[in-house]
């Protein structure tokens, strides 16, 4: 749920429900809204789950669950999964690594069966973990001129160069955390993490102080990481196998082996994932889970689809059978078969490519 209702309300946001989450979902104008981003810089209400990890343990603990290496300096961060008995993505999260906790953000609706199934699973090492989701606040500042919009109002600190770290600072009174982001939009990023008590006051301060900014609901979100190729946990994640998304900058292959980890491991070594995402321009805005042909050939399925304010014309992600080679394909749309192109991702070119944009061997 957003911890800046009113603040929303104020600047004309309309909500939608996400898994029983009342979250702002544009604010009039999405298709504008969105080219204000790519053009200057946007701030959104970010939708994470929160957890805190403490202990001395912490650090080996969240390492031997998860698919990457956990940073071990204070102000630095990654990108990993927990994955099912079978290989399969159970939950997406970044773990940042602080002197005295790490903090891990997951799919909000997968925060509180993390911290529970963990919490069962640390036998004698000394390690805690709390859903703290309702403590902080996090915003996230896209755009090409995001750097600068950060840099207007942070004090306390210089803005973080390298993805996945972060510095401590200040905007107006509230003392606030600064993640580089890794470029799910398209575009430069950061994250804006706060006490929830501060989180009205520093998103004014995003908005209305130091460079423009306009704000952004979850319907740009959308356009915006589709148009930059990048798969999100809801539509493409939740449930495949790493590889078939070519999201090699969540997986250390050279880690030791764990649930899950050893079925990606060999599709990584020994052979291939059985599927792969593309990108699709279509002549209509296909629904996710439309079916895909090669001639009379099932070959995959859309998982989302827009249309986009950038190319002015239907983009499509979908998953296909990873050795399809043609590149004209159809879609079917309500029995009629609709035409569709694959075409390289991303579909947009902004100020930085999407860290999880499909990589393939």
């Amino acid at each position: 749920m957003t911890l800046v209702e009113a603040v929303h309300e104020a600047h004309g946001a309309t909500f939608t429900d996400r898994e029983g989450r009342r979250v702002a979902a544009h604010y009039g104008n999405p298709d504008t809204t969105h080219r204000a981003v790519r053009n200057v810089a946007g701030v959104t209400e970010m939708d994470y789950g929160v957890l805190t990890v403490t202990g001395d343990d912490r650090i080996d603990f969240v390492d031997n669950a998860v698919t990457n290496r956990v940073a071990t300096a204070d102000g630095a961060g990654c990108y990993a999964l927990l994955l099912g008995p079978q290989g399969r993505i159970e939950t997406d999260l970044y773990i940042y690594t602080t002197g005295e906790r790490l903090l891990v953000f997951t799919p909000p609706e997968r925060a509180e069966t993390v911290a529970t199934e963990w919490s069962e699973k640390t036998f004698i090492q000394d390690v805690e973990i709390t859903n703290s989701t309702g403590e902080f606040a996090v915003f996230g500042v896209h755009g090409p001129q995001a750097t600068e919009k950060i840099a207007s109002v942070l004090t306390g600190a210089t803005v973080p160069e390298e993805q996945s770290t972060f510095v401590r600072g200040s905007m107006d009174v509230a003392g606030v955390t600064v993640i580089r982001g890794d470029g799910l939009a398209g575009d430069e990023g950061y994250e804006v993490v706060c006490a929830a008590s501060e989180a009205a006051g520093v998103f004014d301060t995003l908005i209305n102080n130091g460079l423009n900014a306009v704000p952004f609901g979850t319907r740009t979100w959308n356009s915006l990481t589709l148009e930059a190729g990048t798969p999100l946990f809801e539509t493409e994640l939740e449930g495949q196998i790493p590889n078939v998304l070519g999201l090699r900058n969540a997986v250390d292959f050279e880690k030791g082996c764990y649930v899950g980890q050893e079925i990606v491991s060999r599709v990584e070594n020994r052979g291939r994932p059985s599927r792969r995402l593309v990108g699709l321009t279509t002549d209509t805005v296909a629904e996710p889970g439309a079916a895909i042909f090669d001639g009379d050939a099932s070959v995959g399925e859309v998982t989302r689809a827009i249309e986009s304010p950038i190319r002015d014309e239907p983009l499509a992600l979908a998953l296909v059978d990873f050795t399809l080679d043609s590149e004209d394909l159809t879609i079917r749309i309500d029995g009629d078969e609709r035409a569709a192109h694959v075409e390289s991702l991303p579909f947009v070119e902004g100020s930085e490519r999407s860290a999880r944009l499909p990589e393939y061997k």
